[in-house]
């Protein structure tokens, strides 16, 4: 056998190989892999999600004029198409990527308008692995078109204002929210509904719609309940279509506050199920309440004493009634729960499951249009029944409700204005005001209203 020999410089130059060689698996063996780039924009923020295969080191600044956003990722062994990202309604121009450093890659963002830009790393959850997220914050919206020069409208005199309510359609963009047959997801149906019920409220006289999310993205659930609090909302209604662990369970529900405990399991695992969305969705404090606000978390331990759980209970009743006239009932009463998106010490609110997405049945009906119509309705249908005989003070349903609550009385052979109002415990002057009258002067067969006591 022939023996090789080699010289000191040939086994210097083999140990190097070799430790470059090894050098370049290591490196590869640690490199992240970005498997995807996803976009969700938002009318107060754009939201960008690198999907990862392991956490990522990563650093972001901005820099000006003209205006750009750069990411700096470490130790990237491959990158998916970021530069075809659809930037539609998104501060971002042009995107453009670089490799730095041998094994990093530089992103750029050219941005139309100054932002500011936040990120996060995510850890991975039931439904995505590792994930880096970062939002861009608008200083100022973004393709904002010329407001048309509106009539100014009259004020409305006291008592007449509309009854305002806050429509939360579940999850959006990164939180599909429950996935049924055919890949459906819960965040499209009920969308779909939440835009239906908008659509027959602004047809309703003394109603007002205000809407949580309007689009494919994602609002945290303690800003759910602050965007409803800046609307004024009398009620916010909360519309879901959840999905269970297994396929036979199928039926609406309405839920309300608890926080003493779920009413049922079902209940229980419903509230954990949509109190994770946070966690899917990716939310970080500067898009939510402070979670440390000790005021707030004062009045919630007392939420179940106060008159919002008890409006609460009785509009979701309603709600749940109107609801059993299309679909059968999970449960006959309002269930109570501990869901985050409820929790508002002066708001009530209630939670809308309109059936069991993991039901193929329910499934099926809740892609319809026509079946997404009947279930808007319903719903805009109890929350009116509630409302017909418990409008707000001061809305214009509470004033229409004091005219028809006014009773009528026929004149009779011998009756008197004075007596009519002592038999009706009323007194004069409110029966002459209600029926403007004159005089006491009145004859047989005259119609009078009898004004509330």
């Amino acid at each position: 056998m022939m023996a090789l020999s080699f010289s000191n410089a040939q086994r210097w130059l083999i140990s190097l190989t070799l430790l470059c060689l090894l050098s370049l698996i290591s490196i590869q063996a640690y490199a992240v892999n970005i498997k995807n780039v996803r976009i969700w924009p938002a009318p107060d923020h754009t939201r960008l999600v690198f999907d990862l295969d392991k956490p990522i080191k990563h650093q972001l600044f901005t820099l000006d004029n003209p205006n750009r956003l750069v990411i700096d990722l470490g130790n990237v062994r491959n990158k998916t198409s970021i530069e075809k990202l659809p930037l539609k309604d998104t501060p971002i121009s042009r995107v453009r990527t670089a490799v730095k450093n041998g094994s990093d890659m530089r992103v750029v963002f050219d941005l139309n308008s100054k932002v500011q830009p936040r990120s996060f790393l995510l850890k991975p959850n039931k439904q995505y692995g590792d994930r880096l997220v970062i939002d861009l914050i608008y200083k100022t919206k973004i393709n904002k078109k010329p407001k048309a020069v509106a009539v100014k409208p009259k004020a409305n005199p006291a008592g007449k204002r509309d009854i305002i309510i806050a429509i939360d359609a579940g999850h959006g963009g990164e939180d599909p929210g429950a996935i049924g047959p055919g890949r459906v997801k819960e965040k499209t149906v009920v969308l779909a509904i939440a835009k239906k019920v908008q659509r027959l409220l602004k047809s309703e006289r003394g109603f007002k719609p205000a809407m949580i999310r309007t689009g494919d993205y994602y609002v945290g659930l303690r800003a759910r309940t602050q965007r409803a609090r800046k609307f004024r909302a009398d009620l916010l209604i909360s519309i879901h279509a959840d999905a269970f662990k297994d396929s036979r369970p199928r039926g609406s529900s309405v839920f309300a506050l608890s926080q003493r405990g779920a009413t049922s399991e079902t209940a229980r695992w419903l509230a954990n199920s949509e109190n994770s969305a946070d966690l899917i969705g990716g939310v970080n404090g500067a898009l939510t309440l402070d979670d440390k606000d000790k005021v707030l978390a004062g009045v919630l331990l007392d939420l179940t004493m106060t008159a919002t759980l008890s409006d609460s209970l009785k509009v979701g009743q309603n709600v749940l009634k109107s609801i059993g006239n299309i679909n059968k009932l999970h449960k006959r009463d309002v269930e109570q729960a501990g869901f985050m998106v409820l929790k508002s010490p002066d708001i009530p609110s209630i939670l809308i499951e309109t059936g069991f997405i993991s039901n193929p049945r329910e499934a099926k009906n809740l892609q319809s249009s026509a079946y997404q119509n009947k279930m808007a309705r319903q719903i805009v249908n109890g929350i009116k029944a509630y409302y017909k005989t418990n409008p707000p003070p001061g809305t214009l349903l509470a004033r229409s409700k004091v005219n028809t609550d006014r009773r009528s009385y026929i004149v009779s052979r011998g009756d008197t204005l004075s007596g009519i109002a002592e038999k009706n415990k009323v007194s004069l002057t409110s029966l002459r005001k209600a029926n403007k009258l004159r005089s006491d002067s009145i004859h047989v067969g005259q119609r009078l209203q009898i004004p509330r006591s």
